[in-house]
């Protein structure tokens, strides 16, 4: 398994449990560090993994509110946790990430990935169209700008 993609597995397995435990203070730092010594060992990148994990932490609310608008039949709370997570990752990967080191279409082909192995390839299909909503709606944006 390529070192980034197990990284986003331990990222949400991580938020997986963080967000089913009820989003307690200072718990998630310990479930990544706790997955990352269980999933992840030889992991070299781990600051992928922590700044992955916290950056998605710290815009969770921006994060959810696009996802509700881009999946306006799927309140944020009735979308599998699995897959609000994979969501979540991908989301900030189109958002945030570095567009050299992560792609707009590599975060969407990972988070596709994710959701086929944790979740279902039905989930895969609903994370295509959600992140792909939403990519092509930041594309005609920024032609808009342009």
């Amino acid at each position: 398994m390529a070192s980034r993609h197990l990284s986003r597995s331990i990222v949400m397995q991580s938020l997986y449990e963080w967000d089913f435990y009820g989003k307690k203070d200072g718990s998630l730092n310990l479930i990544i560090e706790r997955n990352i010594h269980d999933f992840g060992p030889g992991l070299e990148d781990l600051d992928f993994v922590r700044n992955l994990a916290f950056g998605i932490k710290s815009h969770l609310l921006s994060l959810d509110k696009i996802i509700e608008k881009a999946a306006p039949e799927w309140p944020i709370a009735q979308i599998p946790l699995v897959d609000r997570n994979v969501l979540r990752i991908g989301l900030y990967e189109l958002l945030y990430a570095n567009k050299d080191e992560v792609p707009p279409k590599v975060a969407i082909n990972e988070s596709i990935e994710l959701a086929k192995t944790f979740s279902g390839k039905v989930s895969g299909k609903f994370i295509n169209g959600v992140l792909g909503t939403i990519y092509k709606q930041l594309e005609e944006n920024k032609n808009i700008e342009t």
